[in-house]
């Protein structure tokens, strides 16, 4: 049975109307606008194209693609999974079950990042996941030697083939935090490490995100701890170190950087204002107490 763009459209915010999984995740759409995104996607088209040929028949095709993609997405998947793609900074990077979803929030630490990374400065990325950091810095800063880690080989070959695609050179290696740069000094480094506590309300609505690269211990501050802890074995002097944390955070990240030693701590606020990137630098040759 033939369907127009119209008709697909009304189907489908029909859908997500009566979608219980997709309502819950969805505070700041309308099934409309999350019918008229999904089709948009899977069609590889903008919303003037949708407006304008709104009466246009589909193939047969393309309506069983959609309609897949409609049932996924109504149970909750995020559109990021469902079109293996996602926007971050100025590059469009893929994205996988592997990796997590990178949000506009992060762009807060590249930005913040850029503002220490000298022009031909060694920067170190924990955690890369889809590599969205690190290319975004290997991307501004072309002269900069950039090397990121995953504990997650599967993330990392998502980074990687970023990486390759992007033309952006980045060193990508194996292994937990720092343990993978064991000897080798850096002018920053960058994290946005798991940061939820395992309670955490906003869990159940990152179900389709990997859990390890949400959830730091029952206070979300476990990750923070390790990496504050060894970072000033990895930074030269005059080094910074940043992270991505919480919006209730920035005191509980302040207070281990300072407990640790790093001075001139300050904060960066992410596009709603809030707190959102942590730093300190470390002025000492060594890392002794």
């Amino acid at each position: 049975m033939s369907i127009t763009v119209q008709g697909w459209l009304d189907h489908a915010a029909a859908a997500f109307q009566a979608a219980s999984a997709w309502r819950q995740l969805a505070a700041e759409s309308s099934p409309r606008q999350e019918a008229l995104w999904l089709l948009g996607a899977c069609l590889q088209k903008d919303l003037a194209w949708l407006y304008t040929w709104s009466d246009r028949e589909l193939p047969e095709s393309d309506v069983a693609r959609a309609d897949a993609w409609l049932s996924r997405r109504c149970a909750g998947e995020p559109l990021a999974y469902l079109t293996g793609r996602r926007d971050f900074w100025s590059l469009s990077l893929q994205v996988t079950p592997a990796t997590l979803i990178p949000r506009p929030d992060s762009e807060c630490l590249v930005s913040a990042a850029l503002t220490l990374l000298p022009e031909t400065g060694d920067v170190l990325d924990l955690g890369t996941g889809s590599g969205a950091i690190a290319l975004a810095l290997a991307c501004e800063r072309p002269r900069a030697s950039v090397t990121a880690v995953d504990r997650c080989p599967q993330a990392l070959a998502v980074a990687a083939a970023n990486g390759e695609r992007l033309r952006l050179p980045v060193c990508w290696l194996a292994g937990d935090w720092f343990a993978p740069v064991a000897g080798r000094r850096f002018d920053l480094v960058v994290s946005n490490p798991p940061y939820l506590a395992a309670g955490d309300p906003h869990l159940p609505g990152l179900a389709w995100e990997p859990l390890t690269a949400l959830v730091a211990g029952d206070d979300g501050l476990d990750d923070f701890r390790r990496i504050v802890a060894a970072a000033p074995g990895h930074l030269r002097a005059g080094g910074w170190l940043l992270v991505e944390h919480g919006a209730a955070q920035a005191a509980d990240v302040a207070a281990l950087l300072q407990a640790r030693g790093f001075t001139a701590i300050r904060h960066w606020q992410d596009w709603g204002g809030q707190d959102r990137v942590t730093g300190g630098c470390w002025q000492r040759d060594n890392d002794a107490d």
